[in-house]
């Protein structure tokens, strides 16, 4: 909780970023709720104290709270000055870190959090960062008596969480899981955050790191209990959906798996197997996801093909994802459904 030493329970770090700024609306909205019987006090922090003052104003006219920007406090912070990432960190009893992608800007953060005695949870969805965290933090997080938390979005709650409710559904043993992710959009199109598209880009560049990594984890195989999952085929089809489906490249089977084995090895728990994928619709949509499948993976080899995927994403993605991101009204009409198979 917040005290005299730290004024603040929450810190919104990159509050003035695509991500940060609905984060902070969430947040604020979670405060002026009429069942909450006390807030926390809490702030936003970022580079532009401008910017963050106008995140606090939209989210003021938005709930209704023309007082939301005097109730929450500011701190100047920069993800290249070590200095004050550890004053932020100083003073928050918990830092939700926005800044990605988390490969490049992430540890940091991390680092002046566990110094300085914070918790720090984000929304990375990139294998490679969230088990290169565990791997050198883990135990120094853990001397501090604090946490850190990856993957805190839809990349990887429903699937993790999904995992769990399944397992204590499940009458007997459960498995194997599969899990199948849906993108439902409105009559102004389907559109995402070039943010992912980075992070993917790079992610696949850097694969032969990824593998490297969990050789030198040394982490135990998860023992695999009852018929070994079978995978699907690159494009398969789901009859219970009725939808052609994809494997799923977000981080979702990475956290999984890392949390089936420590409550194997901690909790004695039966492990289960799992795959993700997500639908795609028809013909066409597989004709269109073949191309910009092709194309990504031939300009990702190499470093002037991840600069161009990197500034065209619109072009190079058949418009799905773009740097501005999807509309108020896109995000309005549009929703995700995830559904899971257990055996």
């Amino acid at each position: 909780m917040a005290t005299q030493q730290r004024p603040f329970h929450l810190v919104v770090f990159g509050a003035s970023g695509f991500t940060g700024q609905f984060v902070t609306e969430e947040v604020a909205r979670e405060q002026v709720s009429p069942e909450r019987r006390t807030s926390l006090p809490w702030a936003v922090a970022g580079r532009c104290r401008e910017k963050l003052q106008r995140v606090l104003e939209r989210a003021a006219m938005k709930l209704g709270r023309p007082t939301l920007p005097s109730e929450v406090g500011i701190i100047i912070c920069d993800i290249t000055n070590p200095a004050s990432l550890d004053e932020m960190a100083k003073q928050a009893a918990v830092v939700l870190n926005c800044v990605g992608p988390y490969r490049f800007y992430g540890e940091p953060v991390v680092r002046a959090c566990i110094e300085n005695g914070a918790s720090c949870i984000d929304i990375c969805g990139e294998p490679q960062f969230l088990e290169l965290i565990y791997w050198k933090y883990h135990e120094k997080a853990a001397e501090k008596g604090v946490y850190i938390i990856g993957s805190s979005g839809f990349d990887s709650i429903p699937a993790d969480m999904g995992v769990i409710f399944t397992t204590n559904k499940m009458n007997g043993t459960l498995t194997a899981v599969e899990s199948f992710l849906t993108l439902h959009s409105g009559p102004e199109g389907l559109c995402i955050h070039d943010g992912t598209w980075k992070s993917a880009a790079y992610d696949f560049a850097d694969k032969s790191q990824l593998k490297k990594l969990r050789n030198e984890s040394h982490l135990k195989p998860v023992p695999v209990v009852g018929p070994k999952l079978k995978r699907r085929w690159p494009v398969s089809y789901c009859r219970e959906l009725n939808s052609y489906s994809i494997p799923f490249l977000g981080a979702d089977v990475s956290v999984v798996k890392r949390t089936q084995c420590y409550l194997h090895e901690n909790l004695e728990q039966s492990p289960v197997q799992y795959a993700a994928y997500v639908t795609v619709g028809g013909i066409t949509s597989i004709i269109k996801l073949m191309f910009a499948g092709l194309f990504f993976l031939f300009f990702v080899r190499f470093g002037i093909g991840r600069q161009l995927l990197v500034k065209f994403p619109w072009l190079f993605s058949f418009g799905y994802f773009s740097k501005q991101g999807p509309t108020q009204k896109q995000m309005d009409y549009s929703s995700v459904g995830l559904t899971i198979f257990g055996q």
